[in-house]
């Protein structure tokens, strides 16, 4: 039922607060009329008994507290959806922003989304390729899957986000198409991403969700929640794979410490809401797969940690919620190489069910566990050299760094432009796994390495 209210009893910052309100429910859109005939929205953010805090979206600035008309409008707030959102350009809380005028809603659905019933669920297996080595080989991302990229101040995610953007597809030519999420991002950046999808075609299967860091904070916590909304729409309802960036994780969470400080909610770990964990549940949960639809959304949330600290609470919860994770290592991005993951940290805790006989090549789990294990002892062999010098090291060590050194040049290291198919970074590792002997590769069965092992050592 709408309702209008007169007066307000208090303003602070960007809250509003009504007093003798009935009926009123959290997250409730309302909308308020000012002296001078303009319209600002907001939503219902607290109550407590018969008062209402309203989080205004544009700001309280010339809001009167005796004039002011204030409509409850008896609903959530809704994204306005159609399959003509693809291809569009949206501003964080879902308002066109590319020019191209308003979107003719086949429906309208509510942004926080409904919880999927366990039941309905179906466990993931396809999966996606990016082009890039790293990930399909050693942290292959699969359909339904939640897997984050962990990366730091000033290094390269937005053109690993950028990437798998443009290169991101799936098998059978279903239909896909990526829902694109940034928060908090400076202007110049915002346009980097616009103009990197229109130079690269992609725009057309892209839909887009821009937060600029000078926009509200409100309207930061909103963006990931339309994003997913949309996500939800196409993939159910349209029946599409759908791949939701969102980036950057900790520039929301930064918005929700300010909104809940700004409530008087006492803080929990570093100043963050104590609701945190359950508050980041809310949108990674929203990936997934559900019995009688063909569509998929799979989630790659974006954070980078402050101050590289991987036991800061925003990666340590996502890491708690997901599926895995990418670890990005400034040491390596030091060096040039570039996507600089750190494959010892990451891992896809789906990829084993997504990979071999039926999705990728059959050698695909074997190469992986014998790069992993590898790569492991390359690390221990220059530990060793950093103490005794690289002249006193046994061959195999010697061996072994010659094969991590090619390793990172060769494998992880490729263009921003280059899409690797899954055969040629299949056959990449093996040419490389072949540098060492053969009775060091004791996680490949001898039926393997008779088709792949090229190497002469024993």
């Amino acid at each position: 039922m709408i309702t209008e209210h007169i007066g307000l009893d208090e303003i602070s910052g960007s809250l509003v607060v009504l007093d003798d309100v009935e009926d009123a429910f959290y997250e409730e859109m309302v909308q308020l009329q000012l002296e001078d005939g303009s319209v600002r929205d907001g939503r219902i953010v607290m109550i407590e008994g018969k008062k209402a805090v309203v989080q205004v979206f544009e700001g309280t600035k010339n809001i009167s507290m005796s004039n002011t008309r204030t409509v409850l409008k008896g609903k959530p707030m809704e994204l306005s959806l159609s399959p003509e959102i693809i291809g569009r350009v949206f501003d964080g809380l879902g308002r066109p922003k590319d020019g191209l005028g308003e979107v003719y809603p086949v429906c309208r659905k509510d942004i926080n989304g409904t919880a999927i019933n366990p039941v309905s669920r179906v466990y993931p297996k396809n999966y996606i390729r990016t082009g890039i080595s790293s990930i399909d080989a050693l942290a292959t991302l699969i359909r339904g899957q939640k897997l984050p990229i962990f990366s730091g101040s000033g290094m390269k995610h937005n053109e690993l986000a950028v990437q798998i953007v443009k290169q991101a597809s799936v098998a059978d030519n279903e239909e896909f198409a990526i829902v694109f999420a940034a928060m908090g991002v400076k202007n110049d950046v915002a346009d980097y991403f616009r103009r990197s999808f229109e130079e690269a075609n992609v725009m057309n299967r892209v839909t887009m969700f821009l937060n600029l860091s000078n926009d509200p904070i409100i309207e930061r916590i909103i963006t990931p929640r339309c994003a997913l909304t949309a996500a939800e729409y196409l993939a159910f309802e349209c029946n599409m794979n759908i791949l939701v960036i969102l980036t950057d994780m900790t520039s929301y969470c930064e918005a929700l410490r300010e909104f809940s400080s700004s409530k008087g909610e006492i803080p929990g770990r570093k100043g963050f809401p104590g609701y945190l964990y359950s508050d980041l549940a809310s949108i990674y949960e929203r990936a997934g797969i559900v019995h009688g639809s063909k569509g998929s959304v799979t989630q790659i949330p974006i954070l980078t940690m402050p101050n590289d600290d991987i036991t800061h609470p925003i990666p340590d919860l996502t890491g708690f919620i997901t599926e895995g994770q990418i670890v990005l290592d400034r040491t390596l991005e030091t060096t040039g190489i570039y996507p600089s993951v750190s494959i010892l940290l990451s891992l896809s805790r789906l990829m084993k069910d997504g990979i071999g006989k039926g999705f990728t090549r059959d050698d695909h789990k074997a190469l992986s566990d014998q790069l992993f294990a590898s790569y492991a002892l390359v690390q221990d062999a220059r530990s060793l050299a950093s103490v005794i010098g690289e002249d006193e090291l046994s061959d195999n060590d010697k061996t072994l760094l010659k094969f991590g050194k090619e390793f990172e040049n060769k494998f992880l290291n490729q263009g921003e432009n280059e899409n690797r198919t899954i055969d040629r970074t299949l056959d990449l590792g093996w040419e490389l796994l072949s540098m060492l002997p053969r009775n060091s590769l004791d996680r490949v069965s001898d039926d393997i390495l008779d088709k792949h092992y090229k190497g002469g050592g024993s």
